[in-house]
């Protein structure tokens, strides 16, 4: 089998999310993390559907709060069934999805250790993408490697961007090299080439700086990265230090890449906390593009950016701060099924 994992832009079935299960971890603001889950899973279903996994016992909760979808009765609604979890994010701990070499999907179940063993329990997580899989009767790839789908983004032509900050902290697989990471990412994901960012945000602290909060493929050999304006901003440098590695780099065919600077930052307050709500974890659905927003001035520039950078995609916002709060956004909350690609 040689696995190739498909760039997000390509076609979807539907959209994988996770119902919130870990109130330690929202706090005071458990109910409002419920609110903006749903929300993000409305707006889904308005161009795919969606599957949305629930703890035992809580699959009603999640119905009454998602309902049927924006696409409900044009097959892209929103659909409840119960797995155990441990928690909610799960691009990080779901399977990420492959075409084998016939063009049928296939699971990748890599090892997750909860973002360098953060939070207990994680045993349901860890074993969640073999139980969703064998749910959507779709055949599993085992990997030892522990990766988040977060730390990860693709061409679908054999191009992988992530950062040092994240693949290779120690707290994830100590006993692997760089070049031994590569060598599982081609050998699981088809992957050709990495290229190396050194930074995640300095304010990423619960995944260790993934790549989905600071640059996105958005197209072949076209990326969107984080880029703050405002000198001021903490990852001012940093991102400047990633786009000199992007400006220098080609992807797997050859290509140098295009690059589309993402400038706006926000900022919110959730439970007392400051908290940045970032522009660039969107999620790539059919014909559509959903982007966390702050519900600030700023917001209007950011989803102009990205609307210009996919054209033909809908661009539509979604108001998620206590996503940041929690740690994520819209991307880190779900995760892509995509379409067989079988002829």
């Amino acid at each position: 089998m040689n696995p190739r994992m498909p760039a997000e832009w390509a076609e979807h079935d539907a959209c994988l999310m996770a119902w919130p299960t870990r109130p330690a971890l929202w706090g005071p603001a458990f109910e409002a993390a419920k609110q903006e889950y749903a929300a993000v899973a409305r707006a889904i279903s308005a161009f795919e559907p969606v599957l949305m996994i629930a703890a035992p016992g809580l699959a009603e909760e999640a119905r009454a709060a998602c309902g049927t979808g924006s696409g409900a009765g044009t097959g892209t609604g929103i659909e409840v069934i119960e797995l155990p979890i441990d928690d909610s994010w799960l691009r990080d701990s779901g399977p990420v999805f492959a075409h084998d070499e016939h063009g049928a999907r296939v699971g990748i179940d890599f090892r997750f250790n909860a973002w360098g063993e953060k939070h207990y329990p994680w045993t349901a997580d860890d074993k969640l993408a073999s139980l969703l899989l064998d749910r959507l009767g779709t055949p599993r790839v085992h990997s030892s490697m522990i990766l988040e789908g977060g730390a990860i983004t693709v061409d679908g032509e054999g191009t992988l961007i992530t950062t040092e900050q994240c693949l290779l902290h120690p707290n994830r697989n100590p006993r692997m090299s760089r070049a031994e990471i590569e060598d599982e990412l081609g050998r699981r994901l088809g992957i050709e080439k990495v290229i190396w960012l050194p930074y995640g945000g300095l304010e990423d602290t619960e995944t260790d700086g993934h790549v989905d909060g600071v640059a996105a493929y958005v197209g072949p050999a076209k990326v969107v990265v984080s880029l703050p304006e405002d000198p001021a901003h903490p990852d001012h440098a940093r991102m400047r230090a990633n786009l000199a590695v992007l400006e220098a780099s080609t992807d797997a065919r050859g290509r140098a890449l295009e690059i589309v600077p993402l400038p706006q930052t926000t900022y919110g307050e959730v439970a007392g906390t400051r908290v940045e709500v970032g522009y660039l974890n969107f999620y790539l659905a059919n014909g559509g593009c959903v982007v966390p927003v702050g519900g600030t001035p700023q917001d209007d520039a950011a989803l102009a950016v990205l609307a210009a950078a996919l054209p033909g995609r809908t661009v539509v916002g979604v108001p998620t701060p206590v996503l940041a709060y929690g740690g994520g956004g819209v991307h880190c909350i779900t995760q892509q099924l995509p379409k067989e690609a079988r002829a």
